[in-house]
């Protein structure tokens, strides 16, 4: 793990201004810079970045943060590597903590893998453009595929040489150790030395989401029948092919800001679709589809587009693909291609608005694909019409999603013509027999968790009054506040901050909002530093979601106003009234937790009474009573007789 004062020195050296406008294109507004949002299409910018609180925020689709967090979400790394990219950007060495002597060394062989594949590959494409024999053999043959020059560069393919020994001996001539050669893949050993095994092939390097090279993937040039048409680097420290996707580093932010992955099945499906303007394509490389890889797609959108070919073999591949994908939460359609094409030969034969229009016109939801795919099978007979309703509703019964599986209860009910109830029953008794819910996502050391990224953080009914209160602290917790306005209360406390947590503990009050309190327990922490910074720190805090909330809060200028008043000039003057507003904010948030405990002690009463239990009744009373008492007061002290 990165040092933590490491972490700090990132933090303060990424100017946000500088990390933004290497990917978005950002003019002046103010104090603030605004663009275009590069985490969703519009046509107005709303992405705006606030260099004097080192955030970003896009009103448009919500997404806001610190450096880091952009990177992590602009990039797709985790939060490790965007802290490695950053300080490699900012010229930071990158200070560990100690590790073990087997971590150390598991990291330095994964490193010298990386290292050793990334110069494969840069060899490989100087001997396609470079060679007599690459141009001849292999870059003619990718023109021969339609292939132009600049997809060939993008995706960095290369050609290895016929000698058997080409690559391996320049490799050690330049000091790449064997072990790792061998390791990579790169290189199989013989009793007669290194012999490479992606002789006489295109090279198609295979990167990781953050762009890494981690394995190859060659096609033969030879003629030779008895040699297999692709082969592909095995597996080893740094590729498993079941987490990876082809493509997914080139397509990962035309699939955010698309909303949707297009899942082909090889490389130059994803290439030929690249040629043509569509780059949202991924390929699962001529494999079944993996958990971990609809996972990976999981990370960057919900709506997975399927397109295989037109055989039975293509068709087959949907249909195991399909419960999968459903099962790992994402809305699937499919695309059938006409019978004799695939991909690749479909995109090098229409234009870009063509192809578009196509998927547009052609996909259809899984519920549909199935329903005509299978219905065609079982002709008249009912038996086999039963079985094609079983089969839809297996699939359905897979989703994760409650409201989801019963939109597609209601569609398949329609289509299919059976009850609603029937289909429901035939569901809970899927589950009932013990079906595999998606299991719980592993997150590693340093990696961005798949599923709790995705979610919101829970809301409860006090986020309104909370979400003032750290606002509070963040923008004015270190301001010193002035006893001499009358406000006993206030004057007890000699800053905001310690005002608020002082009010919170003496009522036990912890806040309902679970990311609220977090920020409140680390807040409360850092009251006795003197060097503490409420805004500095929690944007620079190592939770994205902390860091997310409060670039959000930070970013709306009026959000205690909507509390408190219509005018607008109430917020120009409220760091002046702040002796005013603190016992309001807090006593309104203490009158919502009262009205929450008044509402459930009612609740309880009603239960009691259905019960018969007088003795309960009798103390929830008198406990009601002592609420209602409180509230009075509190509605005495905000100014009002009656409950907001």
């Amino acid at each position: 793990m990165i040092d933590q004062a490491t972490v700090q020195k990132i933090f303060d050296a990424a100017n946000i201004l500088e990390v933004v406008s290497g990917f978005v294109s950002l003019k002046r507004r103010g104090t603030n810079y605004v663009g275009l949002c590069p985490f969703h299409n519009e046509k107005t910018g709303s992405f705006n970045v606030s260099p004097e609180r080192g955030i970003y925020k896009c009103f448009g689709c919500g997404k806001g943060g610190n450096a880091v967090n952009f990177i992590m979400e602009h990039e797709q790394m985790s939060y490790v590597e965007a802290l490695r990219y950053l300080a490699a950007k900012y010229g930071i060495p990158v200070e560990e903590r100690e590790l073990s002597e087997e971590q150390k060394r598991e990291r330095g062989e994964r490193e010298s893998m990386l290292v050793v594949s990334s110069y494969a590959k840069e060899y490989f494409m100087d001997q396609l453009h470079r060679t007599d024999e690459g141009r001849s053999v292999a870059l003619s043959y990718l023109r021969q595929r339609g292939i132009p020059l600049e997809m060939i560069d993008k995706f960095g393919i290369g050609y290895s040489p016929v000698a058997r020994d080409a690559f391996s001996r320049t490799a050690l001539e330049k000091g790449y150790k064997q072990e790792y050669l061998i390791k990579t893949g790169l290189c199989v050993e013989k009793e007669y030395g290194l012999v490479d095994r992606f002789r006489e092939r295109v090279i198609f390097p295979v990167l990781d989401i953050a762009g890494k090279v981690i394995a190859f993937g060659g096609r033969t040039m030879s003629s030779d029948k008895k040699l297999a048409k692709y082969v592909n680097s095995p597996e080893s420290e740094i590729y498993h092919k079941s987490q990876t996707l082809y493509g997914i580093y080139h397509a990962k932010k035309s699939i955010v800001q698309q909303d949707r992955c297009i899942l082909v099945e090889g490389y130059t499906d994803v290439i030929s679709f690249h040629a043509r303007g569509i780059e949202n394509v991924v390929a699962s490389s001529g494999t079944a589809l993996t958990v971990e890889q609809a996972r990976l797609i999981r990370r960057l959108t919900p709506n997975v587009t399927i397109i295989y070919d037109g055989d039975p073999a293509g068709i087959n591949a949907s249909l195991r693909g399909i419960d999968l994908l459903l099962e790992q939460g994402l809305n699937v359609r499919i695309v059938l291609l006409p019978e004799g094409e695939d991909p690749d030969s479909f995109a090098r034969g229409h234009t870009s608005l063509e192809l578009s229009e196509f998927i547009a016109r052609e996909e259809t939801d899984f519920i549909s694909f199935k329903t005509r795919l299978l219905l065609g099978d079982a002709g008249g007979d009912p038996i086999k019409r039963a079985g094609v309703i079983t089969d839809i509703v297996r699939s359905i019964a897979k989703i994760p999603d409650n409201i989801i599986r019963s939109v597609y209860i209601r569609e398949t009910a329609m289509q299919m013509e059976v009850e609603e109830q029937v289909l429901c029953a035939e569901i809970t008794k899927i589950h009932r027999q013990g079906p595999e819910r998606p299991p719980a996502i592993p997150v590693a050391q340093g990696t961005r968790p798949a599923v709790p990224e995705t979610l919101p953080v829970p809301v409860s009914p006090c986020d309104v009054e909370e979400r003032a209160l750290i606002r509070y602290l963040l923008l004015y917790g270190t301001l010193e506040l002035d006893g001499e306005t009358g406000e006993e209360e206030v004057s007890r406390a000699a800053t905001v901050g310690e005002f608020i947590i002082r009010e919170l503990e003496d009522d036990e009050l912890t806040l309902l909002n679970p990311l609220y309190n977090t920020i409140r327990e680390e807040y409360q922490k850092q009251l006795a530093s003197p060097s503490f910074l409420p805004a500095r720190h929690f944007i620079a805090y190592p939770d994205e979601r902390v860091n997310a909330e409060v670039a959000d809060i930070l970013s709306d200028p009026y959000e205690l106003s909507k509390l408190w008043s219509r005018q607008g000039n109430l917020v120009e003057s409220e760091q002046m009234k702040l002796v005013d507003f603190l016992p309001k904010v807090l006593n309104n948030y203490k009158m919502r937790r009262l009205e929450i405990l008044i509402l459930d002690i009612n609740n309880r009463i009603l239960e009691l009474q259905n019960d018969g239990n007088a003795e309960e009744i009798v103390e929830c009373i008198k406990r009601k009573k002592a609420l209602y008492d409180l509230r009075g007061r509190l509605s005495q002290e905000l100014g009002r007789t009656g409950v907001r």
